[in-house]
């Protein structure tokens, strides 16, 4: 049952806020979205959700009990949103590195979310079926129970971690991801060889190391998985 669902009919007044809008669940979540997406998570608060929806900022809680529900209602909504148009094609393997790759994508989309997002549970209907859907995956690929949980588990804290450090890169001062992307460039590729014989050799593919990685991880997981289909016992 959804978060707003579970609030008390009585408690949900539909009277236009002073600005004229009709509040909802959904209403609120998407300023919820937009505030913190131009504020960042550490900067919101109920009280400038409702200036921001032209409310009082207790009609929040006529739909939500707290902050904290409010933000796991908004954490589903982008495990909903990552999932849209999602259509299994029958090779399970792609469709893991589909779902994967969904996952860390709707996680970058919203760096300043993806503080608290890619490491809470929300336990709502959005992310209920996406698990469904990973754990199904790896069923139909022919692991037992215990391996298709494992499994999922792996892929999905491979994706989202890799979400949880991209965003931290994408929430870094432009100066700063610049220095960054030049130490990997000049600073590392330029250090002696007799010094560092091994980064010297590998010196023209280091600025790679400024970029994300999680495309190579979830194909090297998806590998091991097709291994262990194939090979099963090897």
């Amino acid at each position: 049952m959804a978060e707003s669902e579970r609030v008390p009919t009585e408690r949900k007044r539909r009277r236009p806020t002073s600005s004229g809008v009709v509040l909802s669940a959904d209403l609120i979540v998407d300023a919820a979205r937009e505030l913190i997406d131009a504020q960042g998570a550490p900067a919101f608060t109920v009280r400038r959700l409702g200036a921001a929806l032209g409310a009082d900022p207790s009609a929040v809680y006529r739909y939500f009990r707290n902050t904290e529900d409010l933000l796991l209602a908004l954490a589903d909504r982008l495990i909903g949103e990552s999932m849209t148009g999602f259509t299994p094609t029958g090779d399970w393997a792609a469709d893991l590195r589909d779902f994967g790759l969904r996952a860390y994508r709707s996680a970058l989309r919203h760096p300043q979310i993806a503080v608290f997002s890619t490491v809470r549970v929300t336990g709502r209907p959005h992310e209920q079926h996406a698990v469904e859907t990973g754990i199904g995956l790896l069923l139909q690929a022919g692991f037992d129970e215990a391996a298709a949980v494992r499994h999922y588990h792996a892929l999905v804290d491979t994706a989202l971690g890799h979400a949880a450090l991209d965003a931290g890169v994408l929430r870094l001062a432009p100066a700063q991801r610049a220095a960054d992307e030049q130490a990997w460039k000049d600073g590392y590729a330029g250090l002696p060889a007799d010094e560092f014989p091994s980064l010297h050799r590998v010196r023209e593919h280091l600025p790679a190391m400024a970029g994300s990685a999680v495309e190579p991880a979830i194909d090297l997981l998806i590998a091991a998985l097709r291994r262990a289909v194939e090979q099963p016992g090897a």
